[in-house]
Parts: structure tokens; C-alpha cells; sequence
């Protein structure tokens, strides 16, 4: 079965085709490790565990490489200001070395949390990268792509006469609105540095010998030294967050495919923003959240994925806590269900085909993440289906899903005496049709972190 997937590039679908037959080359931008990811970065990173798991479903072999942003960020995401981890490092009195790897191990441990594979997956840090990075600058200069100013070398956007068109660019009324020009010396606006000079007035942390002075590599040449070092000059997919798309991914866009002259990369695939609340994540308004903020409130990071698949990975979402209420609601009942078959019938089902192919219809069709959960909310339903086969059927779903189902159902939850006791109550109160009474001791054990389902075989008690 094809595999479609919208490619920014051209902004439709488009049928896979590999370059290499039955392999995958998937480079997907990874953090700036100067301090924690909010879950609106992680809604990118768990676009390219989609990406990869969907086409392991397919078996294909996946080669899988996720950059680390350890130095040449700079504070204005483009050519000026202080390089964001050397600024945390002054900040909080560490070494940019520590500051990295404190970060970088944080990262980790979210993705971990939010199940997203990484075994064999590279994760390649620019620090580690710099001969590469320089060999590709020169590359560039010796095919006359660059030039010098007085705080770096740059590139040269007026000679690649596709640079727009990734993002679609209004190159004219960029030139228009540019009011403060950060460098004079700029050739054009979108012009970006590719080695930026040490300041002589200070000592920098990570700065580096080249052909053209101390200093250090810009923001963008790193992935294309490194998606070109494990990936080849030309590789499958590239993916990222539709922030990158207008700067960052034009800028990789332009510098590789000037250095060799090849396509940089066949498909180009952006997740869309998480809102919350409607508005944008600021430091300001108070509203960036953590998955470990999200822990605290009591939800678990597997609702929060949950809540992610319930809609396409290329529209945004607005974030609430109600939502994930929600999810985590869904996730639970899912894991109940599923627990409750395991317990009666075992793993020993077969995998419906037809079910298995509707679902490969969807996550071939752009990575359909809700179509494929609906089709497993119709399975449950489904009195025709054999138990055992719903189960088997949804764990070999959840290869692409990841939602840990297989280890989920076989976790039981340890449900206080106390809570027992008021569910018991409960039941004698709602039997007795004291309804008030029942939806008081609803209230009182969901306030202690657990519901009550009424079922045909009495009341289910699960864990919020």
C-alpha cells in the first residue's frame, strides 16, 4: 500500500518514493539545549516518531537523525544577540558544556516519557560538528555562494534563485517592511551567516580556528553538515515545526543544494502550533507548560500523546486542561477495555486483516492519526468481533501510535480502601435512587484522583 504524505514543498500530497528501495532517510530538527522543551515542542518530535513508526509498520529500514543545538543559536533566531546557551551558562554559573548537558538529558527523558522510539536513532550535537561544518562553508565559498562582512561570513540568497519558494516568500515586501537592518553590511535581507567572528572585546566559551578567524558556525549550516554527513547530500524526509519553515528550513534549503548541486531533501513535512487557551505560548502570559507541569497536575504524558493523535498533525490545536481531561478520560477507558480482555481471554487472537488494512489507509494517508483512532473506538464496539482478536488487533496498531498499550493493561492500579468504601456507598446510594447523595460521592472520589463507570456487572472504579 502507497504511502502519501503532504509535502510542504509543493503543498499537496504526494505519493512516496524512496531513494533507496525499502529505506527511509529521516532528518528531523531537534533542541536548542539552553533549557526545558514545552509540549509545544514535543508535538514536533512526536510528528517524526509518527513518521518513523509508520514506516517501520511498512518495513521499511528508517535511518533516523535528530540534531542537537549546542552552540550558534543565537537570541534573535537569526545573526544577532548572544548565543543562547553561552547566555544560560553565564545566567546560572555553569560551563555551556554543563548547561548542554543538562538539557539535552531533559530532552531525552521527555521523549522517553512520551514514548517516542529512539533506540538507534543519532542524535548528532553541532559542537561535535565543526570540521564538517567548516569544510561545507568552504565548499560554499569555493563556488563564489559567500561573502564577508565584518562580523562573519555569509550566504548569498540573491544567487540561489529558489529561496523562496519553500516557504513562499514575498522577498519584495520583506525588502520593503525592513526598516532596522541588524548588519549594514548585508547584501540582501535574507542573507545568513554561516561562521560568525568572535567579538574581541570577550571571550567566548565555544569559539573555534577557521579560514577566516575565531569564532563559531551560524544556526543553519550544522543540519545540513550533519544531515549530509549520516543522511548523504540527498536523502527522504526532512521534518520540523512549521516555525523553522520561513527562516531555518529555507536557509538548510539553500546552502545545501548550492554546495552540491543535488535536491536537498524529497519531502518536506511541518507540524502545525499548539494554542493554549487560544493564544500563543509566551513567557509573558504564563502559559508555557512542561510535561512534567503536566504531571503535576495529575495527568500522564501518554493522554497528553493521546490527545496529540486526536487530530492531524498539520492543524493547530488549541491546548486546555479540559481537553487533556478529556484524553486522559479516553486513554483510561481505552486501557480498561483492553485490560478487562487481556484478563479474560489473554494475548492469543489474531490480527483482523480487515481491520488492519483500514488502518493502514489511514496512517499511509498523511499519518490519518484520528481515523485511526476512531476505527479503534468501532472495533471495541464491534459485538461481531472476536475479544481477543480486538486486542491483538489494536496492540499491532499501537506499533505506529505508540500509547504503550501492551505495557499499560498490564499494570494494575492499587485502589485505596477509602476509595472502595465510598464507592461502595455510592452504589447504595444510586440504587436507592438517592441521586443527590451518589453524585456527592462521585464528586468526593473524583476529587481523590479516581471515577466510577455503572456497568451491566456493577460499578468500575479507574484511576483519573
Amino acid at each position: 500500500m502507497k504511502i502519501k504524505l503532504y509535502n510542504t514543498l509543493s503543498r499537496q500530497k504526494e505519493i512516496f518514493e524512496p531513494i533507496q528501495t525499502g529505506r527511509v532517510g529521516l532528518y528531523s530538527c531537534g533542541p536548542t539545549v539552553y533549557q526545558y522543551a514545552h509540549i509545544g515542542n514535543m508535538r514536533t518530535n512526536l510528528l517524526s516518531d509518527l513518521i518513523r513508526r509508520t514506516f517501520e509498520y511498512n518495513n521499511f529500514k528508517v535511518t533516523q537523525v535528530i540534531n542537537i543545538t549546542d552552540v550558534g543559536h543565537l537570541i534573535s533566531d537569526g545573526d544577532a544577540g548572544e548565543d543562547k546557551v553561552e547566555k544560560e551558562a553565564k545566567l546560572e554559573g555553569k560551563t555551556a558544556k554543563e548547561i548542554s548537558d543538562f538539557y539535552l538529558q531533559a530532552f531525552i527523558n521527555d521523549l522517553a516519557s512520551l514514548n517516542i522510539e529512539t533506540t538507534d536513532t543519532l542524535f548528532p550535537r553541532a559542537t561535535e560538528h565543526i570540521t564538517e561544518q567548516i569544510e561545507l562553508i568552504k565548499k560554499l565559498e569555493d563556488k563564489g555562494y559567500t561573502y564577508r562582512t565584518s562580523d562573519g561570513v555569509y550566504f548569498d540568497t540573491s544567487k540561489y534563485d529558489k529561496y523562496a519558494e519553500l516557504a513562499k516568500l514575498d522577498i519584495e515586501g520583506m525588502k520593503e517592511g525592513a526598516r532596522v537592518e541588524a548588519n549594514p553590511d548585508k547584501k540582501n535581507s535574507t542573507d545568513f551567516a554561516l561562521w560568525k567572528f568572535s567579538k574581541p572585546e570577550e571571550k567566548r566559551q565555544q569559539e573555534w580556528e577557521s579560514p577566516w578567524g575565531t569564532g563559531f558556525p551560524g544556526w543553519h549550516i550544522e543540519c545540513s553538515a550533519m544531515s549530509m554527513k549520516y543522511l548523504g547530500d540527498h536523502f527522504d524526509i526532512h521534518s520540523g515545526g512549521v516555525d523553522l519553515l520561513p527562516v531555518h528550513h529555507t536557509n538548510e534549503r539553500a546552502q545545501s543544494e548550492c554546495a552540491t548541486g543535488e535536491p536537498f531533501t524529497n519531502y518536506w513535512l511541518h507540524g502545525a502550533f499548539i494554542l493554549i487557551d487560544n493564544e500563543k505560548m509566551s513567557k509573558s502570559l504564563g502559559n508555557i507548560y512542561r510535561l512534567d507541569d503536566l504531571v503535576t497536575k495529575g495527568f500522564s504524558p501518554l493522554a497528553y500523546r493521546y490527545w496529540l493523535l486526536t487530530a492531524s498533525y498539520r492543524k493547530t490545536a488549541n491546548f486546555t486542561f479540559e481537553a487533556l481531561g478529556g484524553a486522559q478520560i479516553s486513554y483510561d477507558k481505552l486501557v480498561g477495555h483492553l485490560a478487562e480482555i487481556n484478563n479474560k481471554y489473554g494475548q492469543n487472537g489474531q490480527i483482523l486483516d480487515e481491520q488492519k488494512s483500514v488502518f493502514l489507509e489511514a496512517i499511509n494517508d498523511d499519518l490519518n492519526t484520528p481515523q485511526a483512532i476512531a476505527l479503534i473506538w468501532d472495533m471495541l464496539k464491534d459485538e461481531k468481533l472476536e475479544s481477543a482478536d480486538k486486542l491483538a488487533t489494536i496492540l499491532d496498531f499501537d506499533k505506529v501510535l505508540g500509547l504503550d498499550l501492551k505495557n499499560a493493561i498490564i499494570k494494575e492500579i492499587e485502589v485505596p480502601e477509602q476509595i472502595k468504601n465510598l464507592a461502595g456507598e455510592r452504589e447504595k446510594a444510586r440504587l436507592a435512587k438517592d441521586y443527590v447523595r451518589s453524585d456527592e460521592l462521585r464528586q468526593e472520589i473524583n476529587n481523590l484522583g479516581f471515577t466510577v463507570d455503572d456497568t451491566d456487572q456493577g460499578p468500575k472504579i479507574r484511576k483519573i
